[in-house]
Order: C-alpha cells, then structure tokens, then sequence
C-alpha cells in the first residue's frame, strides 16, 4: 500500500484540529511540528486500519448493490416460451 499522504491544506487543517484537542480536551499545549509529527504517526501506523476498513466497507456495500442488480435482473427475464 501507498504511504498515505496529505496535501499542504489538509496537513494544515489536521495540524490546527490536533492542536485544538490537545488544548481543549487535554489541557496541553502542543506546537505546529509535534502536531505534524503526531499526524505522521497516525497515518502511518494507523491509517491503514481505517484505510482497510473504509475498503471492506465499500465490498459490502458493492455486494449488497450488485445482489440487488441480480435480483432485478431476475425479475426482468421472461418465461420460456412467452
């Protein structure tokens, strides 16, 4: 799998959310580079939990559309001899 990278702006609006709940939830203070480094870490080393589960999400999600397309299918044949 790809590393999962972001561009400047989303870098910069994760950066800012980590910051406020560092702030807001814990109480702490933390800069620009740590928040970086943290968001470094979660993509890397638990990203691909969430990447993995956003992809079995959409396979169940395609199979329930593609037995829904087979069921309408169905219903659309005609009976031998009409």
């Amino acid at each position: 799998m790809k590393h999962i990278e972001f561009t400047p702006q989303q870098k910069d609006d994760l950066t800012h959310k980590v910051k406020s709940y560092f702030r807001d939830e814990l109480d702490q203070e933390i800069g620009a580079f740590d928040a970086e480094f943290l968001i470094d870490f979660f993509a890397r080393e638990i990203g691909p939990n969430f990447y993995n589960r956003g992809l079995e999400d959409a396979l169940i999600t395609l199979q329930e559309k593609m037995d829904e397309a087979s069921y309408v299918i169905q219903e659309l044949e005609k009976p031998e001899g009409y």
